[in-house]
């Protein structure tokens, strides 16, 4: 088998987070005033790291303190909506026990602060599949940015070219493609169409097999 490694993007693509996110995003939203569409919400926060959409909603200069307490309060917000609820994308655990067999090292890359990646590895049992998790405070620009998968990559010990990514946003895609990635689009956030410039796109990971990604290099 060829070498490679695989990348997970972690709300959409681990947990179908998004629609859970959206509700505590309105509601964090509209406290302070902001009432965002659909659109709005796809355009300017999803796969983006809270530090930059919160500064983009507010549209003022901001303390690194400040967005973090923001930050955290839309995360706690968020993870008190989704905890009794949440479970892993259809198909996932057996891919991952397939990755493990044939002995392809995974890892995570995330817009997401820290707290959401450890409530999700509790909540779902599979940090044990993940050599890495780098979250929001692993880079200094986010995703559409490459930053987050080259560093992923790196601490994988794989040039990006060796690795692919799975992403359900726009920005992702950008930022793994960028970054030098493959990429499988999942259509939990965006339609086949939106996500056609991937190198194939899924809805779960139910029937995927490890030889489809072995057939990208």
């Amino acid at each position: 088998m060829k070498k490679f490694a695989v990348i997970f993007d972690m709300d959409g693509v681990i947990i179908d987070s998004n629609p859970y996110h959206t509700i505590a995003l309105r509601q964090f939203c509209e406290k302070y005033g902001y009432h965002l569409s659909e659109e709005e919400l796809l355009k300017r926060i999803f796969g983006r790291t809270n530090k930059e959409w919160i500064a983009n909603l507010f549209n003022r200069p901001m303390s690194k303190e400040e967005l973090s307490q923001f930050g955290e309060e839309k995360e706690a917000l968020f993870r008190d909506i989704y905890k009794n609820d949440i479970k892993p994308v259809d198909g996932l655990g057996v891919f991952l026990e397939q990755l493990k067999v044939n002995g392809i090292p995974a890892a995570i890359g995330t817009s997401a602060p820290r707290s959401n990646v450890d409530f999700v590895l509790a909540k779902t049992n599979f940090g044990k599949y993940f050599t890495t998790a780098l979250d929001e405070s692993s880079v200094t620009q986010g995703k559409p940015n490459p930053e987050i998968y080259q560093k992923v990559a790196a601490a994988l010990n794989f040039p990006p070219e060796q690795c692919v990514v799975f992403e359900d946003s726009l920005s992702g895609v950008e930022a793994a493609q960028r970054a030098g990635c493959k990429v499988v689009g999942i259509t939990t956030t965006h339609t086949p169409q939106e996500l056609s410039h991937t190198n194939f796109n899924i809805p779960d990971f139910k029937n995927l097999e490890v030889s489809r990604l072995e057939s990208l290099f």
